[in-house]
């Protein structure tokens, strides 16, 4: 049985995922000073806007290692199609995906077993809780 990555692009359109995160009231005052200056609009920007300058100054790194890990950047969507097809090749899948991974909820936990050898994704794996289950001791 032979292993591939394999790149799908009919992907749903993603949705934020919600962190939680603690501050420092010193940290959170300051946050709250550049608001009410109006150099943001609330909080969250402020926090996003942060957290994207510093993906930014790391770019070049993220880069290296994305390609070293041989992981797709962005999103990866799968179908029940999708995996029939990789089944009915006799292959399967390790996926590998930094950002968002979608299994369909037409998968059934049987045929994700069959078809998905390991899984890993570096922010948002959406599948149904059924096939996460199946999943679980091969996500990584």
């Amino acid at each position: 049985m032979s292993t591939k990555n394999a790149a799908k692009v009919s992907a749903p359109k993603p949705v934020d995922e919600k962190i939680t995160i603690n501050l420092g009231p010193v940290d959170l005052g300051q946050i709250e000073l550049l608001v009410q200056e109006g150099f943001y609009a609330n909080r969250t920007d402020m926090i996003r806007t942060a957290i994207r300058n510093q993906l930014a100054a790391h770019a070049d790194v993220v880069r290296q290692v994305v390609s070293r890990k041989t992981l797709v950047l962005g999103i990866q969507h799968y179908t029940a199609t999708d995996l029939r097809a990789v089944q009915a090749s006799g292959e399967t899948l390790q996926i590998r995906v930094l950002g968002l991974a979608t299994i369909a909820p037409d998968v059934t936990p049987e045929l994700a077993l069959a078809t998905i050898e390991s899984l890993t994704v570096l922010g948002a794996l959406h599948a149904s809780p059924e096939v996460k289950a199946a999943l679980a001791g091969r996500i990584h």
